[in-house]
């Protein structure tokens, strides 16, 4: 019963969010639009995994953005292991196509699909499957992202096919090797309370709930609090912080810590 009051307590965050400022740049989850056109975007991401047991794992995530047009954007990254020695563990792509726009005064809503593919040369011996790192995959789905004056909300699902890389993770049935994840999503700014112009710093507090579920039934699920600053439009810095809220199957961490940077070029 605790996962359900949880997920009620987090629902009734993001009704009442409505109230409050915010902008649709998550931390965790990608919102349904996309970078500008012709730009290029630079991001460096580092994760510190922490296990149940304690030990832990870093691991960082250089990658390369591009802003095609409106509705199109694309990513290519690097996943780099760095706890005891440096190794390029492998890479991915991510694609978003945001296929449907409503625009109105201080609000629209719009939705968009995505297409991750990713490559790992090593195993990581959990039932989690995580593409963005740990897991060699497709991932396909469906965001979409409502902006209310400046409160942003925004519900992902997709579907996750893993792929075996070793023996160390192999999966042996399907149950194993496909997953439905949904992710809600909720944010606001807390400065400038007034906005005069693009050079002003801003300062959003985010709240973003991921959930998986296995297709053999086993499941996990984890809040993920955060902080952003945006400086003159174009730099961005996250710090956030994932903590599992409850889950019945094996994951690499149950915790884990993110600082990134990201700068945006326009063409």
């Amino acid at each position: 019963m605790l996962r359900y009051r949880l997920l009620a307590i987090f629902i009734f965050c993001l009704i009442t969010a409505q109230t409050s400022f915010a902008q649709e740049l998550y931390v965790f989850n990608e919102p349904a639009s996309n970078m500008p056109a012709r730009s290029t975007g630079i991001r460096l991401s580092n994760w510190w995994m922490i296990a149940g047991n304690g030990t832990g794992q870093y691991q960082l995530q250089p990658e390369v953005m591009f802003g095609f047009n409106k509705q199109l954007m694309g990513h290519a990254e690097l996943f780099v292991n760095g706890s005891h020695h440096w190794e390029m563990a492998g890479g991915g792509i991510y694609a978003k196509y945001r296929f449907y726009s409503k625009d109105a005064y201080h609000r629209h809503f719009r939705m968009a699909a995505f297409l991750r593919a990713s490559y790992i040369n090593e195993g990581y011996g959990a039932e989690e499957l995580q593409v963005n790192g740990q897991n060699t995959g497709l991932q396909l789905g469906w965001i979409g992202t409502q902006l209310l004056h400046k409160t942003a909300l925004s519900a992902t699902i997709n579907y996750t096919k893993a792929l075996p890389q070793s023996t160390e993770n192999a999966f042996i049935t399907n149950d194993y090797s496909q997953a439905i994840d949904y992710h809600l999503s909720a944010g606001h700014l807390i400065y400038p309370k007034n906005y005069k112009g693009y050079k002003q710093t801003n300062i959003n507090l985010m709240v973003e709930w991921q959930s998986q579920m296995l297709l053999s039934g086993k499941s996990y699920a984890e809040i993920a609090p955060s902080l952003q600053f945006i400086f003159n439009s174009q730099t961005r810095v996250d710090f956030g912080y994932k903590y599992q809220l409850y889950g019945n199957l094996a994951r690499y961490s149950t915790r884990s810590l993110l600082f990134r940077i990201e700068h945006l070029i326009f063409r």
